[in-house]
C-alpha cells in the first residue's frame, strides 16, 4: 500500500553521482514501491540540486529495517559530537 506520504527539506551537503561530486540542496524522503531494491516497500531519499538538472540526484533505497538502523546511527554519531565543533560547520 502506498501512502504518497513525502516529507521535502532544504539541504546541505554533496553526494557523489555517477558524474563525481555534485552540491545537493533539496531531499524528498518517501516510502513506496522500489526500482531496484529487493523489497515489497522501501523507504527512498533522493538527494538533489534541481538547478542543476534531473541528473543532479543520488538515490537510496532502504529495507525499512535498514532505515531505521541508518537513521539511528545517524543520531548516535551526532550525539558523540561536542556541540562546538558541529557549531563551528
Amino acid at each position: 500500500m502506498c501512502t504518497y506520504q513525502t516529507e521535502t527539506l532544504t539541504v546541505a551537503g554533496s553526494g557523489k553521482g555517477p558524474g563525481g561530486w555534485l552540491r545537493v540542496t533539496d531531499a524528498t524522503v518517501y516510502v513506496d514501491h522500489p526500482a531496484h531494491a529487493m523489497a515489497t516497500h522501501t523507504l527512498n531519499i533522493d538527494l538533489l540540486n534541481p538547478a542543476q538538472g534531473p541528473g543532479a540526484r543520488v538515490a537510496v533505497e532502504l529495507h525499512p529495517d535498514a532505515a531505521r538502523e541508518l537513521a539511528h546511527a545517524i543520531l548516535r554519531s551526532l550525539d558523540a559530537v561536542p556541540a562546538d565543533v558541529l557549531a563551528a560547520g
